[in-house]
């Protein structure tokens, strides 16, 4: 079976990793698997990068660009993603796709495929699976929708826009996904119940079967190391709880909730039954320390990590790992967290019911409620039994989201796909 993945970039963001850890499981099974991106980073010779000459590398720039900063043209908020997806590749007639036998698209945003360029897709008569890594393809142009309902019946009136009205930008977009995607056949997978409910509930998709399968990580990379040795690799005195966050961004940036996590450790440290003295805040992600807020408790800063090797130590050195983001489909940190049996503190949110059970490997706070968030950590830190939640959050990883158990899934829906095909 050959089994070619789309996705504009190779591993930068969630989504990229998440299709090179499928990709990985797949081989693993001695599938042939690969990957073809728009526009390459790195130098990883198993990814086809379409961006392979000067020529194409400044076409892929500017359709990158252009998409960007047009979209920038219309958006509110800076921070806000949205794709206008006006530019875009064919691939109809790449030889890779015409010798496949499955193709599985990912996150092809950044002028890499538009609606229309994307319908041409099913002139090559194999299965198409689309993961569904973020809202986008079922709205008029949001990757994260803010609580808005539109999508429901149709995109228009868009929130999110400087100009909105009933035939907005996001309202004409939404009427090209309608016309590309009544001459396509393909299958949705989403990685979360979340994911899935807000398909079944859009208007452009809501009919069409989905699959639910999660992604995956390298269990064998993301795992445990001794606590107390992990600590002293960070310079952190083993007897100190460690709280450990991703990036802090701009409070803009809503829905990340910045502010709901520095309440919580506001109102965390104000308590009298946390001794702030034993506490340690650990961020990871963000380079620019000197824009950082304030923090109630020592914090060390740790920038930007690039190998996977020594996050896993950074996840083993934390005691618990907290998310406070408002909207996210299954955040690779929290299943990172867990795989390195550390304990995660998030909102009930999203997809992350999905891998956070209340009580069992972490805490699932009341949605928006700094309050909570904090007894969240509050209840962690008096725990005399973090022992079991750290077994059963390494446990948790284990038994639904190692590779094996996730390239299995994909390989009976890619095999039902393939028997469903005309003779």
């Amino acid at each position: 079976m050959k089994v070619v993945h789309l996705n504009t970039y190779d591993g930068n963001g969630g989504a990229g990793r998440a299709c090179l850890r499928l990709n990985s499981a797949l081989k693993a099974q001695g599938i042939d698997s690969s990957i073809v991106v728009y526009y390459a980073f790195g130098q990883n010779t198993e990814i086809i990068n379409l961006s392979n000459t000067w020529l194409s590398k400044l076409k892929s720039i500017f359709n990158i660009m252009a998409e960007r900063y047009l979209a920038k043209l219309f958006v509110k908020a800076l921070k806000t993603p949205f794709s206008l997806q006006w530019f875009g590749k064919s691939l109809k007639n790449h030889p890779l796709l015409r010798n496949a036998d499955v193709i599985h698209l990912h996150w092809i945003n950044h002028g890499f495929l538009s609606p229309r360029l994307l319908a041409q897709l099913d002139e090559l008569e194999k299965p198409i699976v689309w993961t569904f890594h973020d809202s986008n393809a079922f709205t008029g142009g949001c990757h994260v929708r803010y609580s808005c309902e539109h999508f429901h019946k149709q995109c228009g009136n868009c929130p999110l826009l400087r100009f909105s009205g009933e035939h907005d930008i996001s309202n004409q977009t939404w009427r090209k996904k309608q016309k590309a995607y009544s001459n396509l056949n393909f299958h949705i997978v989403a990685p979360s119940e979340w994911m899935a409910s807000s398909v079944r509930q859009s208007s452009l998709l809501g009919i069409r079967k989905i699959d639910v399968i999660p992604n995956t990580i390298e269990t064998d990379v993301f795992k445990p190391y001794v606590k107390a040795e992990a600590k002293k690799v960070l310079k952190i005195s083993a007897d100190k709880f460690v709280i450990m966050s991703g990036f802090m961004p701009s409070k803009n940036d809503k829905h990340k909730g910045t502010q709901f996590l520095l309440e919580a450790l506001d109102f965390l440290a104000s308590r009298p039954e946390v001794d702030n003295a034993k506490i340690e805040l650990v961020i990871f992600g963000n380079k620019d320390v000197k824009n950082m807020p304030e923090f109630p408790f020592k914090t060390t800063f740790l920038g930007t990590i690039n190998k996977d090797e020594h996050l896993a130590k950074c996840y083993s050195a934390a005691d618990a790992f907290i998310l406070p983001s408002l909207e996210d489909n299954l955040p690779n940190t929290v299943m990172e967290s867990l795989a390195c049996a550390t304990p995660v503190i998030a909102f009930k949110t999203g997809g992350i019911p999905d891998m956070v059970k209340h009580l069992e490997n972490g805490y699932l706070a009341e949605y928006k409620s700094s309050v909570d968030l904090a007894d969240g950590i509050e209840w962690l830190f008096l725990n005399e039994d973090r022992e079991s939640l750290q077994k059963e959050a390494r446990r948790s990883i284990l038994n639904h989201f190692a590779p094996k158990v996730i390239s299995d899934k994909h390989l009976l829906l890619y095999e039902r796909l393939l028997d469903a095909q005309p003779k």
